[in-house]
């Protein structure tokens, strides 16, 4: 990892599990579900990504990033994320909700022994509306499948905050702050049934489009419902993961241009 200055190299080790979140929900019915009238699927989720790449920058300095999971464990106070899906024959409401917070401190090297205190606070909530475009049998067996699309919006916010403290009587200024913005998000996900407790799944969504400067944000999914209780499943896959995000704060200029990606897990919760 490539830093120019500590502070910002452990803002960069912190802003690398930003965004992280995500996973499909459920267009094609669970296995036990009726298939008639309303039906409800409620998931949590956590992507531990293997591999962040790229360049964040706090304040006009820069770090350039490549770190691995233990990098970011290290410094995750706490994470959450979770999807709420309402189906109602081909007609789907999706809300989305995620949060990450990141705390760390540091001693900055040098005679004076000051310390540095990085705050970083990432939430994003989305509400979109979803459309079954296919809905169909393959196969000798006659599984089932569905296609859906999806678009809404996207209300994503950040805190960046490097406070320094020095033995002397002056106090710097804290670099970065808060950025909340609303952004448009479009999306397409294709649902496989593979036998009564199998469901293959591939999704993908993208936001951003230069709305509250995040020019492009995608998130790609390949994975597995497993299905061995009537009403719940184990989900798991592999996501790829980019943003890229700039915008002039009064401390400099903050900017995050980074790909992840690795597996993701989580729980599904069916009702009707």
């Amino acid at each position: 990892m490539n830093l120019n200055t500590p502070a910002c190299a452990v803002s960069a080790i912190a802003l690398s599990y930003l965004l992280a979140f995500g996973a499909s929900a459920q267009s094609l019915p669970a296995p036990g579900q009726d298939d008639e009238g309303w039906r409800h699927t409620l998931g949590f989720y956590l992507f531990t990504p293997l591999r962040t790449t790229g360049t964040s920058t706090v304040a006009g300095l820069s770090a350039d990033l490549d770190l691995d999971l233990g990098d970011v464990l290290e410094v995750l106070d706490f994470a959450a994320a979770g999807r709420y899906e309402a189906w109602n024959g081909d007609l789907g409401i999706i809300v989305d909700a995620n949060y990450v917070g990141i705390e760390e401190d540091a001693t900055l090297p040098g005679p004076l022994g000051s310390s540095v205190n990085v705050d970083v606070r990432q939430k994003w909530f989305a509400v979109l509306g979803a459309y079954r475009i296919a809905d169909g049998t393959y196969g000798t067996a006659n599984q089932r499948y569905t296609v859906d699309l999806q678009g809404g919006i996207r209300y994503n916010s950040i805190r960046q905050e490097i406070d320094i403290t020095t033995p002397g009587p002056t106090t710097p200024p804290v670099l970065g702050g808060d950025q909340g913005w609303v952004e448009p998000v479009i999306g397409a996900r294709g649902m496989w049934r593979l036998n009564e407790r199998w469901t293959a799944v591939t999704s993908i969504d993208l936001g951003g489009f230069g709305a509250g400067g995040n020019d492009l944000q995608i998130g790609a999914n390949v994975g597995f419902d497993y299905q061995p209780w009537d009403r719940t499943s184990i989900i798991f896959g592999y996501r790829y993961f980019s943003v890229d995000y700039s915008d002039t704060l009064s401390t400099g200029a903050f900017a995050y241009d980074v790909t992840q990606h690795g597996p993701y897990f989580g729980l599904k919760y069916f009702f009707n």
